[in-house]
């Protein structure tokens, strides 16, 4: 439950919080917020001090309908940062991209997690990964982010994504990659309708089976709007109670943009748990 990030320890012995930070023009909910790199500094060490355990950057947005973005535009909006981050923010650094050349530079660079929405399907990205020596999250999606969301189908989606892992995991070690540098996740909102979201976290369980940490990615996405009727900025109670169902559940890392709030909310809950377990 200890990962080696490019030599910074994450402990994933308690449930911990992944602070989103999005230098892109374009993401869903903070796009265009944090592409200067003074702000974007200064926006990660908030979420330090707010208690989050590793800062996720990304360059990309994968939001339904995003436009792809070059090598060379992602390594430009993404390295600087990182540089940056590495230089004065003590936490592990996550970059979030599914292209090989930002992988090796971002780790270059500082980066200790390779957080993929492809899981490592992208040409080159497996070796890229195993290279780098870095613990990888695997992200479970059906389509691409431009198409996606257009009527996504399963016949079970709990059983097929967790199949999804296991061939992922088998393609992983083929490639040289540790299996406990894995952490897994199951892709909320990436070519699934509210119907298959709301089954895979109710059955979230099914695949600590797999014996790998599980990251959970919930935060003012579509589904939260769907059930509440709330625009993106209103969406943060129902993103809490999501996470607390997802740390009930099993999930060790929970992606979000509002960092304070969700570090309370599993606070408690870790400790109810944990009471509970003891008691």
């Amino acid at each position: 439950m200890k990962l080696n990030c490019n030599g910074r320890r994450l402990d994933l012995s308690r449930p911990v919080v992944m602070g989103i930070l999005n230098v892109t023009p374009d993401s869903f909910s903070d796009g265009g917020r944090f592409t200067a790199r003074d702000r974007a500094l200064r926006h990660a060490l908030a979420m330090a001090e707010e208690g989050a355990a590793i800062i996720d950057v990304g360059g990309e947005s994968t939001r339904p309908g995003a436009r792809p973005v070059g090598v060379q535009e992602e390594l430009d909006r993404v390295i600087p940062i990182i540089e940056a981050l590495h230089r004065e923010c003590p936490l592990p650094i996550s970059v979030d991209t599914s292209k090989a050349q930002v992988m090796t530079a971002a780790v270059a660079a500082g980066a200790g997690l390779i957080n993929d929405v492809r899981a490592l399907r992208g040409e080159g990205a497996l070796e890229a990964a195993a290279a780098a020596g870095v613990p990888v999250c695997l992200m479970h999606m059906q389509g691409e982010p431009r198409t996606m969301q257009q009527a996504p189908r399963y016949d079970d989606v709990v059983a097929e994504v967790k199949a999804f892992f296991q061939a992922r995991m088998a393609a992983c070690a083929q490639a040289g990659i540790d299996p406990d540098r894995l952490i897994l996740d199951p892709g909320f909102g990436f070519g699934k309708t509210l119907a298959h979201n709301l089954a895979l976290l109710r059955h979230l369980e099914a695949f600590l089976d797999l014996g790998r940490p599980l990251l959970v990615g919930i935060s003012r996405k579509s589904m939260l709007g769907q059930l509440t009727g709330r625009e993106v900025d209103g969406r943060l109670a129902a993103g809490l109670a999501a996470a607390v169902l997802a740390v009930e559940r099993g999930a060790r890392i929970l992606r979000v943009h509002d960092v304070a709030a969700t570090v309370d909310a599993i606070t408690i809950t870790t400790n109810v748990l944990e009471e509970s377990q003891n008691g």
